[in-house]
This record gives C-alpha cells, structure tokens and sequence, in this order.
C-alpha cells in the first residue's frame, strides 16, 4: 500500500512538471488552420508573446496566403487587422532575441504579405542580418539575398558582400535549391570567373538532385539568361529535366520557361512540342484570368489556327475580367499571334483605354506599338497614347525609355516634331549605347522623310542631331576595350545609318581586339559578320584558327553559327578543307540531337559551301526526321517556319543536283507552284532595259526570253539558245515549263514537247542573270555563296550561265546605250568559252 502511494506521488510530481514545460502558446498556435484563430491567440497572450511566438505568427498568416490561388488571398485584410500591428510591433522589439534562421525568416514572410521596404521593421530586420552576415549557413544567406532582391537591392554593397561570401564558401553547397536561389540573386553582380563556377556547381548538383524539383532548373535557366550566357550542355540539362516534370507544370511555370528560351533564342524542339500538348490538357482547366493568360500567351503563338480560335473566343468572355497587365499580356500575345480578330483587338483596346493611368512609361510605348502592329482602327486610344507618350518623354531621364518613346512617337501619324522631343533626344545621346544610337538614326530618318520641308531641304535640326549621333557612334566604339562589350552593343544593329557610317568602324574596333577571339565568343562574332554580309578575311581567319584549335572544347550545336559566314560570304580561310571537316566530324555523332529545324538550317549551309556530309543528308531524308520537323515547324514563330520550309526545299533541290548517288527524291514541286503563285513576278526596269538591248545584239526580240522557269524551279533572268557558230536560235514562241505526271519535267517548244536535256550537239543553252547588290559581300564585290550555288546548279541543268553585276551595268564606263551594247556584245559573244 506504501509503494502503490509512493508510485502515484510520484507520477503527480513528473506530470506537474511537464505541464509547466509545455509551451501553450506555442501549441495553440501550432493547431490554428486559419488566420482569424492566430489573431485571436495573439489577442488573448499578448503579454505572454516571445520571438519564437511572434515568428511563428507571422510564418502561419503567410503560409495561409500562400496555400490559396492567387485571385483568393486577403493579404490586404490580414495587414489591416489591429493585432497583425501588434505583431509588427512585437517583432521590431525582439529582433535581438531571434537567432539568424528566425531573423532572415521573419524577413522573408513579412515582405510576402506585401510590408514596404522602408518599413521600420524590414529595415531593422535588414540591419539585423547583415550585422550577422558572415555567421550565417549557406541556407539562410540563400534566403536572405532572395529578400534583398525583392526589394530591387540586387546591386547594393550589402548583395556585393553576399556575392564575395559565395565565391570564398561555393564548395561547402550542396542543396540544388540554395544554390540556384543564390545564383539568381548575385547575377548581376557575378565575375565572368564565378560565373563559370557557379555554372560547373549547377551542372553537378543538378545530377545529384531530385529529378522532379523542376524549380531548380527553371533557375539555373534564368541565371544564364540574367548573365547572358547560353552554356549550352547546361540549359540541355535543365531542358531535360524540365521535359521530364512536363505533367506536373502548370500554365504559369510553362509560361515563364517558354519566355526565359525565347529571351535567349534557345530552342528545343522536344521541350516545345511537350509544352504544347501539356498546355493543351490545361486549356479546359484555366477560366480563371490569371491562369488563362498565362496559357494564353504560352499556346496562342504555336497553336494551329482552331485552337487559335478558341483561345480568342474565350479572351473576349473573359475580356472585362482582366486586370491592367493581364490586358497588356494578352494585347502583345495577340500581336505576337498575328490576330486579326477585329472584335477581340477592338474589345481588349477599349479595355486598356480605360486604364491607360495605370501604366508605367514603358508599357505605354509598348501598348501603343502593338495596337499599331494590330492595325486597331481607334483613332481616341491613339490620340490619349499619343499624350501621354509626350508626357512621359518631357519627363523621362533614362537613355532606354527615352529611345523607346521616341522610336514609338515616330511610329504614330505627325505632320510636325515636336521640340521638347528633340530637346530631350540631344540630352540623352551621350549616355547611349551603340543600339539606342542606331535606333535614334532610323527615327530621324523617318521624320526626315514625313517633314513636308525636306521636298526643298534637309531643316538644320535634323542635320545637326544626325551629327551628333555620328559623333557619339565613332567615340563609342573608340573606347570600346572589350570584344565581349562590342559583340552585345551590335549584336541587333541594322538600317542604313549604321551601314553607312559605323559598320566599317565596328569592323576596325573589332579587329583592333583581335586577340580577344576565342571559342566562347567565336558563335556571336560568325552570326555579326553573316548578318552584316561584311567580308573580313582577317577575323575570318581568326575564328577558323580558333576553331580548329578547340574544336573539342566547343559545343556542337555552335558549329552552325561558326560555319556560317564562311558559307554565305563564300570565303575560304587558309585551311578551309581542315576547318570544315573537323566541324562536320565534330558535330556528325550528335546530329540524332539536333532540333530539327537546326539541322536543316546547318545542312543547306554547307551546301552552299559544296559540302554534302552523307550523314547528314541521310538524317534529315528519312520519314521519321520530316514529321518532326511538320511537328516543330507549327510551334515556330512565323517568319522562322516559312524561313525553314526553303531551306529545305532548297537543300533537296541541291541534293538532287549534287548528289544524285544519294538517291534524295524531289519531293518539292507543289511547295514550289505555290510559292510562284505567291511570286511577284513583274519585271523591273531594269530587266525590261537588258531584255530590249538583249533584241538589239541578238538580233530580235524574240531571241531572248525573261524570267524563264528551270527544272527545279530557279528562275533565270534572261535565257537564249546559241548554235555551234554563236548565232542565236530564235524562239517561235515563248515557252512553258510542262511537268509530266511522272515527274520529269519537259520544255514546250511551238507544238512538241521535249525533254529538258533535248540540245543538238554545239547548241548551248545560255542563262543570263542580273546580280543586284545582294548577290555580293557588304564591302566588296566578292560573290556570296547563294549565288554561287546557284551558279552550280544552273550548269548541272545544262546551262552556260553569264552573269551581269549590277556594279558594272550601273558603271560610269556604261553610261551610254552603245556602251551598254556593247558590253553585252563582249559578255555574249567574247567571255562566253567555245565548246
């Protein structure tokens, strides 16, 4: 009996003292499933409160938001509740009491429910963390530069020490998920060497982590796209395991990720085709407006024409349900869509009418560009977009915003300029770059050209800032002492401007950092000098050395770019068989990788340099390969899948003329019938001037034809036949192409049909071609490789090709018709080489 009563003594005594260990307040908390339950046990214990309970708090009334779709959350009632200030209040005053994971997550949560920056609290939760900075885990430091960045601190001294912190302490990471957060946070303060590291960290750990955390890649992808670095093996590897996770992603992380390829011009074809179809599942799920323009401007632009429809159909019902940059999202993915729903454009205009105050000085210029591109017919948005671009450009110091503006004023109706325009174009052209200078060149250019005074002259005004931006242009690239800073600033340059006055002084700046060519930069160098058409043998050479040099150390997919100018400006480097055979080795084991459209694009470009790897030919010419390019062919933008579809016609009518041994049928001739039903076929005045002097030396007229179809569907500017002694054969009327039904192609001449390859023995079929200024290099009067193959194949098809280059037919020397005359006599009957 004493030991059962010593027993329950001493059971009362153990309870009574775990009662007192417990922590109540804590508990209540714990069980509370909604934000009304944690204020009330703020209201009831407020006395009672420590750090660990007000953090505990404020974690809950931020994990309640964000567990709610984003149109349900009430963060605006939670912030005005009275005892959400007493927790503020709390807080501020146990900052010191809280250790560094509690201060860095207090931080984060309250600028989750929307506390400004200069809030008293965030600001001493800030000076608290940094105070403790050198101490903190890679975690928590990871946390905390997300913080920074979500009050636009990206470039402080604070993030500038989290950026050194990394570099010194980037081996001990080993969670995916820090370092990928903490890579976006310091990539605009990352050195090109810890960029590189950080790069090798994200492509080892991302093969250690959980294949299905898809944030970690989407992550990595936009710290590429922030530092401007398309490491290619690394964004195959997230595009892998992106492609994986495709079930699991929603409208909104398909959006983001289709938006960070596009900003970089990366594209796989796997990933967009799965994107596709998986926003395809969605569309029925997404009625809600936030999801729906993320699925909207996602599947809009690579949707066939009946889903097309019904994403419109459904935008107009959802029209008036749109917020500000909703209307704005769905606006430019309509433009970008080609959409000529007159209903939807004018409905989704009248929206952003009503709204026009709530746009910053940048969408302005962009809504006001995509109405114009819609051809929306709403003079009253036009003219209030028209004031309020003036508005905003009287006001605006920022180089970018000013170009914008102003490139878009230009873009609207004016009889006259307005001076506080030109005032603030003057003020700003020192701090220009390269590109906002090109652009401001092609804007007075246009006003020029609208001025009624230019009819008499050109009015001081623009003469003068034309000086000045020729002027800003030359210093610029005088200072320039970074090829790396070069190749961005002209990466998009074009227009006359540029062309007449810096392009020669953007190759002299680039030749004078020659030795700064090496493998990371040889890709954006070869696409400026093929954009340009500019021959320069010296950096020509330079890229082909560096190449053959580190072709290992390259990614094969780079091999097109690099190849490319050597092709299209048909220039052989000193080692130009060497060059050309280690890229087509290096890349030929990975062509089954390639994006279709990507290799088409590389195999048409060495066939204009008369190469015809079989591999390559063989993987393209196959069943299997051709129905994935249909299939990626829908989800490229316009202008690239029309930009596809001939090349590859093209590249079959070389194969077909080139290697016959391959056995490639040509499967082409509808493609070709309709693009010549499309075809401008009139003849220029010129044409008409060669074709009337062509009678003349011939003897008639109808000695010569204009404009006369070939077997595989070249046009040749003139064609005459000339007998064994060099006399023209004239034609009894003009002939036709004939297309059998078995393919062959066959020639009408009079009544009979004959074979193409019917010529009597020392008959030559001449073909005479006039060479405008885009048959020859920017600089010179070197000929370019299309022309060249196109030669070839002229003379496969059994023709004598003459060429007339618009340089010579335009020349002082032919400035009289008997010049012009006799010029065509000698080329005829003189160059043309006897049989």
């Amino acid at each position: 009996m004493f030991r059962l009563r010593s027993f329950w003594g001493r059971s009362r005594s153990l309870f009574h003292s775990a009662a007192v260990s417990r922590d109540q307040v804590l508990e209540q908390l714990q069980v509370c499933s909604a934000e009304n339950q944690v204020f009330d046990v703020v209201g009831r214990n407020k006395a009672k409160l420590s750090a660990s309970h007000v953090g505990c708090a404020i974690g809950l009334l931020w994990q309640f938001q964000r567990e709610r779709p984003q149109m349900l959350r009430t963060i605006e009632l939670v912030r005005n509740h009275p005892q959400f200030l007493t927790l503020r209040v709390l807080a501020e005053n146990k900052i010191s009491d809280m250790d560094d994971v509690s201060v860095v997550d207090m931080l984060y949560d309250v600028l989750r429910l929307n506390i400004e920056q200069h809030d008293s609290l965030v600001q001493q939760l800030v000076t608290e963390a940094w105070n403790r900075l050198e101490r903190f885990q890679m975690p928590t430091l990871s946390k905390f530069a997300v913080c920074l960045s979500d009050q636009f601190l990206q470039h402080s001294p604070l993030m500038g020490q989290i950026t050194e912190i990394v570099s010194q302490r980037l081996d001990s990471v080993e969670d995916a998920r820090v370092l990928t957060t903490l890579m976006i946070s310091i990539s605009s303060l990352a050195s090109p060497q810890l960029r590189d590291a950080l790069i090798e960290k994200a492509h080892d750990l991302l093969e250690k982590m959980d294949p299905h955390q898809f944030n970690n890649p989407r992550r990595v992808v936009q710290f590429l796209r922030n530092v401007k670095h398309n490491h290619r093996p690394l964004l195959e590897k997230c595009s892998q395991i992106l492609l994986q996770n495709i079930s699991h992603l929603d409208a909104e992380h398909i959006s983001i990720i289709l938006g960070l390829y596009q900003s970089m011009q990366f594209n796989n074809c796997d990933f967009r085709l799965a994107a596709k179809q998986r926003l395809i599942e969605l569309v029925d799920n997404s009625s809600d407006p936030a999801t729906f323009t993320k699925l909207f401007a996602s599947l809009g632009p690579m949707a066939g024409q009946g889903i097309r429809e019904g994403l419109e159909s459904t935008a107009l019902l959802l029209a008036d349900e749109f917020n500000t940059q909703q209307a704005l999202a769905v606006v430019e993915t309509m433009e970008e869509m080609q959409c000529r729903n007159l209903q939807l454009i004018n409905k989704m205009a009248a929206i952003i009418c009503t709204n026009l105050e709530c746009y910053r000085a940048v969408e302005i210029a962009r809504i006001t560009q995509t109405l114009l591109l819609l051809h929306c017919q709403n003079p009253e948005i036009f003219s209030r977009l028209r004031t309020k671009l003036l508005h905003y450009l009287h006001v605006s110091v920022y180089p970018y915003e000013v170009t914008m503006l102003t490139r878009v004023m230009s873009m609207l109706p004016s009889h006259r300029l307005d001076e506080g325009i030109l005032s603030r174009v003057n003020a700003v052209l020192p701090q220009c770059n390269l590109n906002d200078l090109n652009t401001f060149a092609m804007v007075v250019a246009k006003w020029i050209r609208n001025d009624p005074s230019y009819r008499h002259n050109t009015p001081i005004k623009y003469v003068r800032l034309l000086q000045t931006l020729n002027r800003c242009g030359h210093e610029r690239l005088h200072k320039f002492d970074r090829l790396d800073v070069v190749l961005e600033e002209v990466r998009y340059l074009s227009g006359e401007w540029f062309e007449e006055m810096l392009l020669e002084e953007s190759m002299v700046t680039i030749q004078r950092l020659l030795e700064q060519i090496s493998l990371t930069n040889v890709p954006e160098l070869a696409i400026y000098l093929t954009r340009t058409n500019y021959l320069c043998a010296a950096l020509l050479d330079r890229i082909a050395s560096v190449t053959i040099e580190n072709i290992d150390k390259i990614h094969h997919s780079a091999t097109y770019a690099t190849l490319l100018p050597f092709a299209v400006l048909n220039y052989d480097p000193p080692r130009a068989e060497e060059f050309f055979d280690v890229c087509i080795q290096h890349f030929t084991p990975y062509i089954s990788s390639f994006d279709p459209h990507l290799l088409v694009l590389l195999a048409y470009a060495l066939a204009m340099a008369d190469y015809f790897p079989e591999e390559v030919i063989r993987e393209i010419f196959n069943v299997d390969f051709l129905a994935k390019l249909d299939a990626q062919l829908e989800t490229l933008p316009y202008a690239l899948n029309l930009r596809v579809r001939l090349r590859l016609m093209e590249l079959n009518r070389a194969v077909c003329l080139e290697c016959p041994e391959f056995q490639v049928p040509w499967f082409h001739e509808r493609y070709c019938k309709q693009l010549q039903k499309r075809a401008n076929s009139s003849i220029s005045p010129v044409q008409k001037q060669i074709h009337k002097m062509l009678g003349e030396v011939l003897g008639g007229i109808n000695c010569a034809k204009v404009g006369v179809l070939t077997p595989y569907f070249y046009t040749v500017d003139f064609e005459f036949v000339l007998d064994h002694h060099l006399q023209p054969i004239p034609y009894s009327e003009q002939s036709q192409l004939q297309i059998s039904e078995n393919g062959k192609v066959h020639w009408e001449s009079g009544s009979i049909d004959r074979e193409r390859t019917e010529l009597l023995p020392g008959v030559r079929r001449v073909a005479l071609d006039f060479l405008d200024s885009k048959s020859f290099c920017k600089n010179s009067r070197h000929m370019k490789g299309e022309a060249m193959m196109r030669k070839r194949h002229l003379e496969i098809l059994g023709y004598h090709v003459l060429q007339i280059p618009h340089f010579e037919w335009n020349s002082m020397e032919l400035s009289t018709q008997d010049a012009l005359r006799e010029y065509l006599r000698k080329k005829i009957f003189t160059d043309l080489p006897f049989i």
